[in-house]
């Protein structure tokens, strides 16, 4: 999808304001309304639409072909004459460029290769299912300007085609029962999830309730990223999802909710992770940044999961560096891994070379999983009274 496909499919130049308001009345269709569908590349519905193809002398299907906008009918044509169209495309979908040269490996450990240059060009030298966990942090085209120089403000229809590009490329790389999270902005996993829908099997798709920004004027206040998880296959070779702590009143540690007669049946290990993740805190502070210029992935997020779609041993492969949060926890937690970042490398190998302080903040974060209260929360309530496991007469088990 483009935002400049309506336009182009109605012959119209970009840029060229004669050309949108004569269109507007020949078409009877408003010039904003047009410009509203171009900069969203919409396909107009109802009496616009209706008027738009006469206007345009095209059908509405050709109008849906000419936008790359299709429904299941054109698919299943396209599908039915499959052969016909791909002799017709074959010059246009055969890759004639050449093979690129690998980056180079700028840090390794025992563990892994830090890479420096462009993910396309790393993934295209890797081995075809030889990853076992695939997590990418790409950049939002949200016209910010990161230390690497890259171009943060394409247009739609370019930005979506490069993120096809690598994300063909991780699908390539992933095993059978491998695991790939794509974490971005929920505009563009929109796009993502069903590009990723025809090629490898949906598990979840995960809110993380992070704010980072002010509210924006006539929109909700955009208070959560998504995080897409797929997995190579029926189901993935690793899910080991940690149990978290029960909420608790942060002041007087009592309970949030009334349990009635249930406490006896919470299990001690702790309540089931949810879809919707609003414990993990975002880097905000300059004193734990670890990267300049960017927003860094916290320690928490890529420890849960790691530890929930990958076991000791296993290759872990990040396309986008950043902050270098991925191959430090992949490090710390005994993962082999393969990273790449196309700006400056300081930041991560100055991270890798001084892990204690990361090692010991997983150790923490590893501390309050898989009980129902955290060691203060035990204690606090013993000492009021409150009910815990043992005051119920809980005992082991696996009941939710």
């Amino acid at each position: 999808m483009s935002g400049s496909d309506f336009f182009k499919a109605l012959g119209i130049e970009e840029g060229d304001r004669g050309a949108v308001k004569r269109f507007a009345e020949v078409s009877r269709v408003p010039v904003d309304r047009l410009r509203h569908y171009h900069a969203a590349n919409i396909l107009p519905s109802g009496p616009d639409r209706d008027r738009v193809c006469a206007a345009a002398g095209i059908s509405p299907a050709e109008l849906m072909l000419r936008m790359g906008v299709l429904d299941g009918r054109i698919l299943a044509a396209l599908r039915s004459k499959a052969r016909e169209v791909f002799e017709l495309l074959r010059d246009d979908l055969e890759d004639s460029s050449g093979p690129l040269e690998p980056p180079p490996v700028v840090y390794k450990t025992d563990l892994g290769k830090l890479h420096h240059g462009d993910c396309l060009a790393l993934m295209k030298h890797l081995e075809d299912e030889s990853v076992d966990l695939v997590f990418a942090d790409p950049p939002f085209n949200l016209k910010k300007l990161y230390p690497s120089g890259v171009n943060d403000d394409l247009k739609e229809a370019k930005y979506l085609e490069w993120c096809e590009s690598w994300a063909a490329e991780c699908v390539r790389l992933l095993k059978p029962g491998g695991s790939l999270f794509f974490w971005n902005i929920p505009r563009w996993n929109t796009y993502l999830a069903g590009y990723l829908n025809a090629r490898l099997t949906f598990r979840h798709w995960i809110a993380v309730d992070i704010k980072y920004s002010l509210p924006i004027r006539g929109r909700l206040y955009p208070s959560h990223y998504s995080l897409l998880y797929f997995c190579k296959g029926e189901k993935p070779k690793t899910f080991r999802p940690d149990r978290l702590p029960m909420e608790v009143c942060p002041a007087c540690k009592a309970d949030l909710r009334d349990y009635g007669g249930y406490k006896d049946k919470m299990n001690p290990r702790g309540v089931n992770l949810t879809d919707v993740w609003t414990d993990i805190a975002p880097v905000r502070h300059s004193k734990y940044k670890m990267h300049r210029g960017s927003n860094e992935l916290p320690v928490k997020l890529m420890d849960r999961i790691l530890e929930m779609a990958s076991e000791e041993g296993d290759l872990v492969f990040d396309p986008f560096g950043g902050s270098g949060t991925t191959y430090v926890v992949a490090e710390i937690k005994r993962r082999r891994w393969i990273g790449i970042e196309l700006g400056p490398m300081d930041d991560i190998v100055r991270r890798l070379e001084q892990i204690r302080t990361d090692a010991n903040l997983v150790g923490k974060i590893r501390r309050g999983y898989n009980r129902l209260f955290t060691e203060e929360t035990l204690h606090a309530r013993k000492q009021l009274g409150l009910w815990t496991c043992d005051s119920v007469g809980k005992t082991k088990g696996e009941t939710p």
